[in-house]
């Protein structure tokens, strides 16, 4: 069976892992130059894997999707010796003295809307948090979300690629439209036997012979920004959110003492660089929670669109050739393995637990 998939962003490189593992046939297009070019907006993330952290923004759905993504996670992780680096260790949220407002307002928010009333968030006392956590200094208030975890999201899309075996990625390749069982490249027409579009907010740009609720004029882009700082005295095992009344910041550690430091989103689409005023508040931040910050290197920036659909919830849209997935806003990492299990049950009826 031939499958086509439009993108190779994340949504499109777990397509072809668990496609390649069932015997398909699969090619993918991308106009990204090659493997490796950061384009897509998966390689622009943390890569945490916090449901019940993200319910201020989800719904039930979304938690359902994060708790089953975690187990297909473990799954992959343990297929390739972690070489995706998987941190299932819990996340934390903290909180300055003053800021107790904001924090409660969403730690209630949390309670209320998790569907597990036991995986609500733990408060801990300042000493707790220092025996996990000896770097953090600074908060007043802090709460543990045991079930929560991360992976590294550039290990990830290099891995989910390289372990594709049998998948032809077609690069620097731009897909002008797509119909049920067909891709058309300019002047020529692939015919297939299902396709994929998995273009995020470069959907938008694809033509499709009837209007759908994926189609062009309801998928947005939502900016995301993170910085990546290099700090070899500080040390950090777990995810960490500061609850702030303006914005939420997140620091994720990784390998070689590198932290990704961001905030949640941006309503725009610009694409440019990371302004002044965003470096010294989110950084400023970090800084106030992990002192040792301030003796680090920033080493990297980087800006890209989360695509986001009008209720910021994800969708998949199946008929007979033809699935497409979007709108993975900013749960991508955390949701994205049930999403595409679930694409593929919908389109092949393969058993949910074998997809991947």
């Amino acid at each position: 069976m031939q499958i086509g998939i439009a993108g190779a962003g994340l949504a499109g490189r777990l397509l072809a892992y668990a496609l390649s593992t069932h015997g398909y046939e699969v090619a993918v297009f991308d106009p990204a130059p090659d493997a490796q070019a950061r384009v897509a907006a998966g390689w622009t993330a943390a890569g945490m894997l916090c449901p019940l952290a993200e319910m201020d923004t989800g719904d039930d759905y979304v938690y359902d999707l994060g708790q089953r993504s975690l187990a297909i996670w473990s799954s992959i992780a343990e297929r390739m010796d972690n070489r995706i680096d998987l941190r299932l260790k819990g996340s934390l949220m903290l909180a300055h003295q003053g800021d107790e407002g904001a924090a409660e307002q969403m730690i209630h928010l949390l309670q209320r809307k998790t569907p597990n009333p036991e995986d609500t968030p733990k408060p801990i006392t300042i000493k707790e948090l220092r025996d996990l956590e000896p770097s953090i200094h600074g908060p007043a208030h802090a709460w543990l979300l045991p079930q929560e975890g991360q992976v590294d999201t550039c290990l990830a899309m290099s891995a989910l690629c390289s372990e594709a075996h049998g998948v032809t990625w077609h690069w620097g390749v731009s897909v002008d439209r797509l119909n049920p069982g067909e891709i058309v490249i300019g002047d020529e027409t692939l015919h297939l036997d299902w396709v994929f579009d998995c273009r995020g907010v470069g959907a938008r740009r694809l033509k499709y012979p009837h209007p759908t609720e994926l189609s062009c004029q309801n998928v947005r882009g939502v900016r995301g920004e993170i910085f990546w700082v290099q700090a070899p005295e500080v040390e950090l095992n777990r995810p960490l959110r500061l609850l702030h009344p303006r914005y939420q910041v997140y620091i994720v550690p990784r390998q070689n003492n590198i932290f990704v430091i961001g905030a949640s989103t941006i309503e725009s689409e610009d694409r440019s660089p990371v302004s002044v005023r965003t470096t010294v508040e989110l950084l400023a931040a970090a800084h106030s929670v992990l002192p040792g910050l301030a003796e680090g290197r920033l080493v990297h920036t980087e800006t890209n669109l989360r695509p986001a659909l009008v209720d910021n919830l994800p969708r998949i849209e199946t008929e007979q050739g033809l699935s497409r997935i979007n709108g993975l806003f900013r749960h991508g990492w955390m949701i994205a393995p049930a999403m595409v299990e679930d694409a593929i049950k919908e389109a092949f009826d393969i058993p949910v637990l074998a997809t991947l």
